[in-house]
């Protein structure tokens, strides 16, 4: 008896299971989206308004200012800058940020909270740099 309830739950299951997702639809089991030809991709960019922003027209910042960001691996994670400011900061595994300010930041290790790689942005000639100092 304690068998037959079991396979009637098992069967039960199953049926819900292929219920629910025939109800779904056919999104999880085959391909929705289909290919698009390189015409209709030029057809839509062509479609798109080519005219320049205002921003585009507005002087050239002052050098050292907007300067493209880049990216700096350090022991402690990756740091992202431009000469301006240190743009985000994302730790390695092990690691976590414990502060992060405009020109300085600094990576702290999980398992022991005095493992710490404190950086520093400067910027020579327009491009920045990052400084990297570990302390025990």
């Amino acid at each position: 008896m304690i068998v037959a309830g079991w396979l009637v739950a098992a069967v039960l299951a199953v049926l819900v299971g292929v219920v629910g997702i025939g109800l779904v639809g056919t999104g999880l089991t085959t391909r929705a989206g289909e290919s698009v030809s390189e015409a209709q991709v030029e057809q839509e960019l062509g479609s798109v308004s080519t005219a320049p922003t205002t921003a585009a027209e507005s002087p050239t910042a002052a050098p050292g200012k907007g300067t493209t960001a880049q990216s700096f691996p350090t022991r402690g994670g990756t740091v992202v800058a431009d000469c301006d400011k240190i743009t985000s900061m994302a730790p390695a595994q092990g690691y976590e940020v414990h502060e992060q300010s405009a020109r300085e930041g600094e990576f702290r290790g999980l398992r022991d909270n005095h493992v710490r790689i404190k950086v520093q942005l400067t910027c020579a000639a327009g491009t920045p740099q990052i400084r990297e100092r570990g302390e025990s």
